[in-house]
Parts: C-alpha cells; sequence; structure tokens
C-alpha cells in the first residue's frame, strides 16, 4: 500500500498539472477584458467532456454490437430459410420418386397379369410350381435376379416406401413362383423334344434369331422410358424358351395320318420300285384302299393344294415352328389353302396320282425344309405324348383367350 501512495500521489500531480489557472486578454471595441480560465472550471470541462465521449462511445458500442447481433440473427434466419427450402425440395422430389415407383410397380404387376393370362390363361393367384416336375432347369432360371425399385427412397422418411417395399415383395414373390412354372414347363417339353430326336437348344436358337424391328424405348404410366428389371428380363426369357418348346411339340405330327395298319416303305435308303435303282425316299408309304381319309398329322394351317411333279396331288399342312407335313398320291382334296385344320381333321383322299405303284399314301415331315423321318415322331411314348397334350391344351387355351379378345 505504502509502494502505491506515492504512485497515486504523482499521477494525480501529473493531471493537476495539465490544468492551470489562465486568464485571457480580449479587446473589443478598444477596451480591455480579463477572462480568467481557472484549473477548477477546466478540469470540469474536461470531465463533462470525458463523459459525453464515452457516452458516445458506449452508444456506438452499443450500435455496432447491435448490428452484429441482428447480422447474425439475419444470417441464422437466412440458413433456417435455406434448410426449409432445401427440406421441401426433399420433399417434392421424394413425392415424385414415391409417385414414379407406385407407376412403375404398376407397370410390373399389370406385366405379371398379362403373362399369366397369356401362357397360361389364369389369373395370377392362379399360378404355381408343378410338384415333382421332371427335368431340372437351368440355373441361370431357377429363380430371378432382384431387384429393387425402393434404393432411391429413404425408409426413414415416410410410410409409403414400407407400403411400397411390401407390394414389390409381393410382385417379386409372384414372379419367382411363375419363373418356376415356367421352367417346369419348359423342362418337361425340352425333355420330351429331346426323346423326339430334336436339338431344343437348337431350336431355340433359330427362334431367337428371327426377331427384329425397331427399337422404341419402353415408356410406362409416366411416359418416361424405363425397364421392369433383371427379374423380369429372366422371366420374359424363360417365357420365350418354354412358348419355343411346347409349340414345337405341339406342332410335331404324331397323330396318324390314316387308319390303316401297313407300312409298304421306310425313310431311308430303298430299291426304287420302277428301277430298281438305290434311291433315297423322303418319307413313309402307308397302302390302303382308295378314297380312304387322309387326316392332319397335327393340327395347323393347309398352305399347299395341288400336284407335284413325282408325288401327283398333294396336299401341304404348316404346323408352324418349321414344320411341315406333305400328303401326296392322293385321289382327291377335302380342304383348302388358307384353312386351319385340327389333328386328325380329313384333308384328303388316298390315291395312286402321280409317280405311283398302286393306292398309298406318302407321308413326309420337314423340319425348316429338310426331310426327317417321320417315324420317330408317329412312334412316341405315352410320356412324350402325355407332355404334348398338356402343352396342347395349354397353347390351345391361350389361343382362345386370344380370340376371345
Amino acid at each position: 500500500m505504502l509502494s502505491k501512495t506515492p504512485g497515486l500521489r504523482d499521477l494525480r500531480q501529473r493531471f493537476s498539472a495539465l490544468f492551470q489557472d489562465h486568464e485571457i486578454f480580449v479587446r473589443t471595441h478598444g477596451h480591455v477584458r480579463f477572462v480568467r480560465v481557472s484549473a477548477v472550471w477546466q478540469k470540469r470541462v474536461a470531465l463533462i467532456a470525458g463523459i459525453v465521449l464515452l457516452a458516445w462511445a458506449g452508444a456506438t458500442l452499443a450500435v455496432l454490437v447491435n448490428q452484429l447481433l441482428s447480422s447474425g440473427e439475419r444470417a441464422a434466419v437466412a440458413q433456417q430459410q435455406a434448410a426449409a427450402v432445401a427440406s421441401e425440395a426433399r420433399i417434392a422430389k421424394y413425392r415424385d420418386n414415391v409417385a414414379e415407383i407406385a407407376a412403375d410397380l404398376e407397370d410390373r404387376q399389370e406385366q405379371l397379369e398379362e403373362w399369366s393370362k397369356v401362357h397360361f390363361g389364369v389369373e395370377p393367384a392362379a399360378v404355381t410350381p408343378e410338384i415333382g416336375a421332371e427335368g431340372v432347369a437351368p440355373a441361370a432360371e431357377k429363380a430371378p435376379l432382384k431387384t429393387t425399385l425402393l434404393e432411391v427412397i429413404d425408409p426413414n422418411l415416410s410410410p409409403e416406401a414400407q407400403i411400397l417395399a411390401r407390394l414389390e415383395a409381393r410382385q417379386e414373390d409372384f414372379a419367382t413362383r411363375l419363373l418356376t412354372a415356367v421352367n417346369e414347363r419348359a423342362a418337361k417339353a425340352e425333355g420330351a423334344v429331346a426323346k423326339l430326336g430334336m436339338n431344343p437348344a437348337a431350336l431355340v436358337r433359330n427362334a431367337a434369331a428371327g426377331r427384329g424391328g425397331p427399337f422404341i424405348p419402353y415408356s410406362g404410366h409416366t411416359g418416361r422410358a424405363s425397364s421392369l428389371g433383371k427379374s423380369f428380363a429372366a422371366l420374359e426369357s424363360a417365357l420365350f424358351r418354354m412358348e419355343v418348346l411346347e409349340r414345337t411339340l405341339v406342332a410335331i405330327p404324331s397323330g396318324q395320318p390314316a387308319n390303316v395298319l401297313m407300312l409298304s416303305s421306310s425313310f431311308g435308303y430303298r430299291s426304287d420300285p420302277f428301277t430298281g435303282a438305290g434311291a433315297m425316299h423322303s418319307g413313309l408309304d402307308f397302302p390302303g384302299p382308295m378314297g380312304t381319309p387322309i387326316l392332319a398329322a397335327a393340327p395347323g394351317r393347309v398352305v399347299y393344294v395341288g400336284q407335284k411333279s413325282g408325288y401327283g396331288n398333294v396336299v401341304e399342312v404348316d404346323h408352324g415352328q418349321g414344320i411341315l407335313t406333305r400328303y401326296a398320291h392322293l385321289s382327291g382334296f377335302t380342304s383348302t389353302v388358307g384353312a386351319q385344320v385340327a389333328a386328325g381333321q380329313q384333308i384328303a383322299k388316298m390315291g395312286s396320282t402321280g409317280r405311283s405303284t398302286g393306292s398309298h399314301l406318302h407321308f413326309e415331315v420337314r423340319l425348316n425344309g429338310v426331310a426327317v423321318n417321320p417315324r420317330r415322331f408317329l412312334e412316341a411314348k405315352a410320356d412324350v405324348l402325355e407332355v404334348k397334350d398338356d402343352a396342347r391344351q395349354r397353347v390351345g387355351s391361350v389361343a382362345a383367350a386370344r380370340g376371345a379378345r
């Protein structure tokens, strides 16, 4: 304390030294006056000025602080507004995504219903895998590849996403059941076709080679180009395979072309009945009485009625899938070009026209224009015929459903 007192006294002395008594001479119109400015008055003025200066500085500081606070509040408000705008944009985008995904799911549902009706003739709920089906489908086609339409939706945003997820799960479950049923049917048809001496893979490959057309991107309910996902691509491929194999099986001429028991000449090498020289016989010969009904060996469309060199009177029926049957040496016709005929329906009468030694039917089966042995089709075993009959019923019901529409 003692050390501080002299310092304080010295400070006061220096402060007091700044203020001294002053006299000011003022001359006005020849008169001289003395104005005395005392040190006390100077101190008072200085004190007042200091107070005013401090008040002004305080007010200025208060204004600056207020401005700083106001700018901070404005920045906070602006940040809140920006966050609100961003939130509204996210909500709008979310709603758009929900609407688009709902439309995509609706497209998928309609496609599933269309496939189930077109290829099975039943409603989606009725499509179930066949228990104990023979054959195993390729591993790549055994189950669909999952596709998730809900990747763009945050599941925490709204319960709508959960509703869509459940709908998608139901569609994927149905697509899985439909794909399994398709693969099982295709496996049965593939086994039956193979037993008839045909190459199922080649049939599907050849059928796929005959497709084309302009590329038009698929557009759904939203009007934008899109796809239904990998699982639907796998299902579409499996349906194409099943359709080719089953239609080929239905087109195979396994019905007897005439109700006769005898076979006078087989397919392949034989001695020519006129010259005795070795010759290639491209069909089977069935002898019988003149006028015996000639029957279509499989359903199809009559594409030729007339005469051909060496064959005499001929009827040809196109069964689809590259399979054609030829009936030759006929005595008369009971069908016309363009007529749709069923298996077992009469199309002509047995005769001996053309290069023939007597009344008989020359029966040919041609696959993509090449004559093949009809015997393997006519002598198909019961299990193959059972699969064929099942395929015929499906293809027939599908054709009837398409005709009804």
